[in-house]
């Protein structure tokens, strides 16, 4: 019989007497059996004076019942009965009580009757939420056991039975030990012993019992009265349970919640919380969990996964966090941050299609299941004796975010609803930190590929510079901020060098730079010279804070900005820089002089004080090195500026050193705190042009210089070995010296630029720049400019001081970019595409535009004089 069930003694609480309840035991008549101190207590009766009387002396009849063996049979008819009523005390002083009778068995059949009798208004709120007190206050169901002096089960009530799983039958005549053997037994005969040897009233105790029959642990508090005979000697113990089990787990999960309230969602990283919502789980209520993420919430890149229908194509889920009772958590086939693949018949797709729990008690493990169709997870189910699961999809905000999964392997008691609601209310929780640090992952993402679109990924300094960089955001969680460098290639192989420092740090600060950065560029296009150039950025900048958006969450537009910005050429290795309140620049020659030149210091971008910028222009030696860099560099919060500036020049005075190597030794000093500031670094080596690379002539403004122009361009390409572009750059050179004729009076310089392009530059004393026009197919000219263009792979203009330059590039074509063995004419020379054009243009094929009369013009000769001052892009 007793290998029906098991016991297991629970945590047992401090033994109290309490006088707010009294219990006594009334026979089929109503002739009171057994009295209670705390009865004596309540009502002023001794034992003596009650015991072997009726309950009349205590108990005022009524209309209902007139006799306390009426109410004793009305009692019967509703096999018990609760309610207030009126008794009497021994001074005659008539009691308000709550009242409740609880029939219960003996052997062959016998019925006695438990009363009990609270006296509700010296009850506190404390005592009125006692578990067995509250219960013997209403109808709730009470298990009740009464032993003999012995132990042995005299009277036994039929709850008991739902309670421990002992029948009514199994119990009676036996000690506690015959009904529930063990050390548990052992341990509650300790105590009811206790209760006969001191006529202990109440003693409160709980006690923890797993029937067999169900497999589920029941938790229950029991309350123990000694009962008095009329000598006031131990005529028994009478033990009143309640079944607690709800309560005790309601406890339970609401601790297990304010604990997970203290220890998910600390930090924004996906798979940290995932961890500890695993870690909290193990070995709380399961001995094995996990949790999949899909593969967007800890990348943020990607679109989120919608619940609802997921198609055919299930989604990519990645291992974020795992836990287990076993070493080395042997249940898992995946580590964390592996690929998860999803089997389409398991219940996990049932919840990513349907978004709702999936709960398996007994974990169907038959042939024909989803298990057989996957071998992988099959293995470990009965590897480790998987016996109960419960999968919860993780969502928030109507975005699948991943799936928890809770498995029992070692706790033989399988999962219940009350489980699966506690987990799921654990899962909601880390849903919302799960679902943060998918948006923060997103924005990171977000910002970082901002960051990298506008910020270059690889410096071109071409034949004038080698370059170097560093980056270091103030705001290290997000990775941008408003610092940026550039260099851009300008024409006549000469580079723009810029470096500039937005006010503010974030996202905000990363989209103003990507529009000052544009901007730069734009006007760096342009060819201005530096001063002018920020000249018309503070421009922009201006304009952009006039139509700033008023409403709350917009971008803000840029509110100020520092930047210097320098221009350098290798043909003279001069360098013309200005800025606009940035730090100046650290200028290192060959031998290791550190300089930081005395520039203008100009008003930061934004400003609008109307105070015009002012470039210097310095030569530099060959190999002399530039650092631009902003001022978070230099200055921290300890130390001013000058002696960051001294701080970086001793660590660039090592000029012979790899940039690499000087943009580490610089970063280096910078303090080992979180900078307070955005901090960046750009560092240059100068080159120059070979004089053999570069030929320049000074003309005559007149009509015969044109011809000369292409014999002198001609004989240079030859020395070069450029032959391949002879026809297209004469044709170039002729147009552009013709034009520099017809729109300037003063000389005219031709420059030949061989570097890693072919450049053409022809200087006039003009101030008007060529723009192309559209010519009619009637006009007689109107298409040098557009003959340029196609025989170039750019061409543009550019003022300078004087007067203006008017220049094309040329590929050198792959006999000088892949070596002697490609040296062979090719298709898509210029040449070839300008003669192209003129056939598109006219039609037919007539004789290109390098075949000049003796005068050095073009045909035809007969050209109308253009008006006087008239600014065209008429071909010469």
């Amino acid at each position: 019989m007793a290998s029906t069930h098991k016991a297991t003694l629970g945590k047992q609480m401090n033994t109290r007497e309490v006088s707010d309840s009294a219990v006594a035991m009334l026979d089929d008549q109503g002739t009171v059996l057994g009295w209670t101190r705390a009865a004596e207590r309540l009502l002023g009766h001794p034992a003596g004076d009650v015991v072997g009387r009726s309950a009349a002396l205590v108990l005022p009849s009524s209309e209902e019942a007139p006799t306390i063996s009426a109410f004793v049979e009305r009692c019967r008819a509703q096999k018990g009965w609760s309610g207030t009523t009126a008794v009497r005390h021994r001074d005659g002083r008539t009691l308000t009580v709550s009242l409740r009778m609880s029939m219960v068995w003996g052997q062959d059949g016998a019925v006695r009757w438990l009363v009990s009798v609270t006296d509700t208004r010296k009850l506190s709120q404390e005592a009125m939420n006692g578990s067995v007190r509250e219960s013997l206050l209403t109808r709730a169901p009470i298990g009740i056991v009464v032993s003999d002096p012995q132990l042995r089960c005299a009277w036994v009530n039929d709850t008991m039975e739902s309670h421990d799983g002992v029948s009514r039958d199994q119990r009676l005549g036996r000690q506690v030990a015959d009904a529930l053997p063990g050390v548990e037994a052992e341990a509650l005969e300790a105590v009811l012993r206790q209760v006969l040897r001191s006529g202990t009233t109440r003693v409160h105790e709980f006690w923890r019992w797993v029937p067999t029959t169900s497999r589920q642990e029941r938790v229950l508090a029991a309350s123990f009265f000694c009962l008095l005979d009329a000598e006031g000697q131990a005529l028994g113990v009478c033990a009143i349970s309640v079944d607690v089990t709800e309560n005790r787990r309601a406890h339970e999960r609401l601790a297990i919640l304010t604990e997970a309230s203290t220890r998910l969602g600390g930090t924004l990283d996906a798979m940290q919380t995932s961890q500890e919502l695993v870690d909290l789980a193990v070995p709380l209520f399961a001995d094995f969990a996990f949790v999949d993420l899909e593969h967007s919430v800890p990348s943020g890149e990607g679109p989120p996964v919608r619940v609802g229908p997921i198609g055919e194509r299930l989604p990519v889920f990645r291992r974020a966090g795992l836990a287990s009772i076993r070493q080395g958590v042997p249940e898992s086939p995946w580590g964390r941050g592996e690929p998860v693949p999803v089997p389409p018949s398991a219940p996990f797709t049932d919840v990513l299609r349907t978004g709702r729990s999936h709960l398996e008690p007994v974990l169907d493990t038959a042939p024909g299941t989803w298990i057989d169709q996957d071998p992988v997870r099959a293995r470990k189910i009965h590897e480790n004796g998987i016996h109960s699961l419960m999968v919860v999809p993780i969502r928030a905000r109507q975005v699948l975010l991943g799936v928890a999964v809770f498995i029992r392997t070692a706790d033989p008691t399988p999962f219940q609803e009350n489980d699966l609601l506690l987990a799921e209310e654990l899962v909601s929780r880390a849903a919302l930190s799960l679902d943060s640090a998918r948006l923060y992952a997103r924005e990171h993402a977000t910002a970082l590929a901002l960051q990298r679109n506008l910020l270059p990924q690889h410096l071109r300094g071409g034949t004038a510079v080698e370059a170097a960089s560093r980056y270091l955001p103030a705001d290290l969680d997000i990775g941008v901020g408003g610092d940026w460098f550039d260099v851009i290639p300008l024409s006549g192989a000469r580079v723009a060098l810029v470096v500039g420092d937005v006010v503010g740090h974030g996202i905000n600060a990363t989209a103003a730079m990507g529009r000052l950065r544009t901007a730069v560029h734009m006007l760096a296009e342009m060819e201005l010279p530096p001063d002018e150039l920020l000249t018309r950025l503070d421009d922009t900048i201006q304009r952009l804070g006039e139509g700033a958006p008023d409403t709350p969450g917009q971008m803000t537009a840029v509110t100020g900005a520092t930047c210097l910005y320098a221009v350098y050429d290798p043909a003279t290795r001069k360098c013309a820089m200005a800025r606009a309140g940035h730090p100046p620049p650290a200028i290192v020659d060959p031998r290791g002089r550190v300089v930081f030149p005395d520039l203008p210091a100009g008003t930061p971008l934004g400003i609008g004080t109307g105070v015009p910028f002012e470039a210097v222009e310095l030569e530099l030696p060959e190999g002399s090195l530039l650092a631009l860099y902003t001022d978070g560099l230099i200055e921290t919060r300890d130390h001013d500026i000058d002696a960051g500036m001294h701080r970086l020049g001793t660590a660039l005075a090592q000029p012979r050193r790899s940039l690499e190597d000087l943009c580490t030794r610089v970063m280096e000093t910078v303090p080992g705190q979180a900078p307070s500031d955005d901090v960046t670094l750009l560092l240059v080596r100068t080159l120059s042009l070979s004089p053999t690379q570069v030929a320049s002539w000074t003309l005559p403004s007149d009509r015969s210089s044109v011809r000369s122009a292409r014999h002198m361009a001609a004989r240079q390409l030859a020395e070069w070995g450029l032959d391949d572009l002879e026809d297209a750059t004469e044709l170039i050179v002729s147009e552009l010296v013709t034009n520099a004729v017809r729109h300037s009076t003063g000389p005219i310089g031709l420059r030949l630029i061989q570097h890693q392009a072919l450049t053409c530059e022809v200087f006039d004393t003009g101030d008007c720049l060529p723009r192309p026009r559209r010519a009619h197919p009637t006009d007689e000219d109107g298409r040098g400019l557009l003959l340029v263009a196609q025989l170039s792979r750019r061409w543009d203009s550019r003022p300078v001081s004087g007067g203006k330059v008017v220049w094309s590039e040329q590929d050198l074509g792959p006999a000088h970019t892949r070596g002697p063995e490609a040296r062979r004419p090719h298709h898509g020379s210029g040449i070839a595409r300008g003669r192209q054009w003129l056939e598109a243009v006219f039609g037919t094929r007539r004789r290109p535009a390098t075949a000049l009369d003796s005068t050095g013009a073009g045909h035809p000769a007969e050209r109308p004089p253009e008006p006087a001052g008239a600014c065209t892009t008429r071909p010469g």
